[in-house]
């Protein structure tokens, strides 16, 4: 969605490295070039305007002028202000103290409210509520029916007493929701409303009567990343006739320039409370606006990554792996690899993964290349072996290769690569796991190898370790003997002195009369 605008920037402070003072020539330049990329991006005219004058007068301020990198300063002072107008703080949903909490969704139809609405109650299921989906849309045909569908898939009830199509009265529908979910016990109520391909006073009035049936508590407005401009006078239209609390972007997977993401917040003053970035039901999280700042600057989302990782990954077989690899466990075996990679395909498509990463924005074109089937055979090459096979690769001879490789529907080129490869990121692992650091790589703080260790092609000769070795007898009894009167020795050695010489007495009121303390000094000793 941000590329062009990620790349632009990118490029911008590409060129600002290695000044060690900036210009008021530098800064306007610098200015003019994030000028253009968010104009590019399809940012509207007044936020660019209020955008590039803040950028440019704290820019011109001392926390640049007296930085030790400006470059880094500028990109600093860039992605506060990105935060700042995509909402500052991360908004959370307000719910009800008593009753049901009613959250309901507005905006044009095809922006994607009814698959918004299952992705929504999927959410609230995770964060342990029970979510009550209402079929409010009875304008659109077979909307009540994708709305049904949706419901089953994510294991969530639909109130949708009319068959819509035209037919049925959606506010009485509405209003009859709040009863039946006090009645089942359900604490939220999603109410999904018909829309239309562009804003009338029909639509309005239609949502307008749902709002004052039900008094939501959220009103959400869902809107379509990708329609640009656009967005931002549909969501000025519906906050003038219906009002809103908050933004849902939907379609932040797609290609278009996203401007209305910067834009929509900045205009209505309304925060982005959810993104939708992909067609399952589960690309669907929480809008983060400091993350958001840090993917448009390539510098990442970690943190997304992460919170993705500890809901798909089994901690308890996670540890069983991390055992194996540390030798605890036994070997890490092939069945191991294929169960990690198998938890790795529930966080989603490997480039999106990848493209959380800081810098991976600069391989855009190898992440867009990149075949998400190659796991498919990696997995079903694994998946050709017998038992024996997966937990001892070793005994795969050329028969047994030839049998995976006809198995799998691949080449037997393809096994060898598969096995060589596994043989080679084990031994990797596992000397990471043990703190070892990387093969061929000088020690790192915290991974083994220590500065001061001998690194790689610095061993210590047989010569240098015997020479700093005490020589023992190979007789038991005398080595004994030899240990016992050393102990003896270490015992009876005066205890180390912090004030001076072993054996010196020291004088501890004089020592400390010499030390010529403050006259005020004593309070601080009480």
């Amino acid at each position: 969605m941000f590329a062009t605008l990620s790349d632009r920037l990118s490029s911008t402070f590409r060129d600002l490295r290695g000044k060690g003072r900036l210009s008021d020539a530098d800064i306007d330049a610098t200015a003019r070039e994030i000028r253009i990329a968010l104009l590019e991006a399809d940012v509207a005219l007044p936020v660019v305007k209020e955008f590039v004058a803040a950028v440019k007068e704290r820019a011109r301020g001392e926390e640049v002028s007296q930085a030790l990198n400006p470059a880094q300063q500028v990109v600093k002072i860039v992605h506060e202000e990105l935060v700042e107008i995509l909402g500052g703080e991360t908004r959370r949903l307000r719910y009800a103290k008593s009753g049901p909490t009613v959250i309901m969704l507005a905006g044009l139809q095809g922006a994607g409210k009814t698959t918004l609405a299952a992705k929504l109650a999927l959410w609230l299921k995770d964060q342990q509520k029970s979510p009550l989906l209402v079929a409010c849309d009875l304008q659109r045909p077979n909307a009540v029916q994708q709305l049904q569908v949706n419901g089953e898939r994510v294991g969530v009830p639909v109130y949708a007493p009319e068959a819509g199509n035209g037919v049925g009265d959606p506010v009485s529908v509405a209003r009859a929701s709040i009863e039946e979910a006090r009645r089942t016990l359900h604490d939220v109520v999603i109410i999904d409303t018909a829309g239309r391909l562009g804003v009338d006073a029909e639509m309005m009035q239609q949502a307008a009567d749902i709002r004052d049936a039900v008094q939501p508590d959220e009103t959400l407005f869902v809107v379509d990343a990708m329609i640009g401009q656009d967005a931002v006078g549909t969501a000025q239209a519906f906050l003038d006739g219906v009002g809103f609390d908050g933004v849902v972007l939907t379609k932040l997977d797609g290609d278009a320039r996203g401007g209305a993401a910067l834009s929509v917040r900045s205009v209505t003053g309304r925060p982005v409370m959810f993104a939708s970035n992909g067609e399952k039901l589960t690309d669907f999280d929480v809008f983060h606006p400091d993350r958001m700042a840090s993917r448009i600057l390539d510098m990442g989302d970690v943190m997304t990554l992460i919170e993705q990782a500890e809901k798909a990954f089994d901690s308890e077989q996670a540890m069983k792996a991390a055992e194996k690899l540390t030798g605890k466990g036994g070997d890490f075996t092939l069945e191991d690899f294929l169960q990690q990679m198998q938890q790795v395909r529930k966080l989603g498509s490997m480039s999106k993964i990848l493209g959380m990463l800081p810098g991976m924005g600069q391989m855009r074109e190898q992440l867009e290349n990149f075949d998400e089937r190659e796991i498919d055979r990696i997995q079903a090459i694994i998946q050709s072996m017998t038992p024996a096979e997966r937990d001892n690769p070793k005994i795969i001879d050329g028969s047994r290769r030839a049998r995976i490789a006809k198995g799998s529907g691949r080449q037997v080129s393809d096994v060898n690569n598969l096995v060589d490869r596994f043989f080679e990121a084990r031994k990797m692992m596992q000397q990471m796991a043990r703190g070892g650091g990387m093969p061929g790589m000088p020690g790192m703080p915290g991974m083994g190898g220590m500065p001061g260790a001998p690194g790689p092609g610095k061993r210590k000769t047989k010569a240098a370790q015997k020479k700093g070795k005490k020589r023992t007898s190979g007789n038991p009894a005398k080595a004994a003997q030899a240990a016992a009167a050393a102990r003896q020795k270490d015992s009876e050695r005066p205890a180390a002195n912090p004030f001076g010489m072993p054996n010196e007495d020291v004088d501890y009121e004089k020592a400390a009369a010499d030390l010529q303390l403050p006259k005020d000094f004593s309070k601080f000793l009480k």
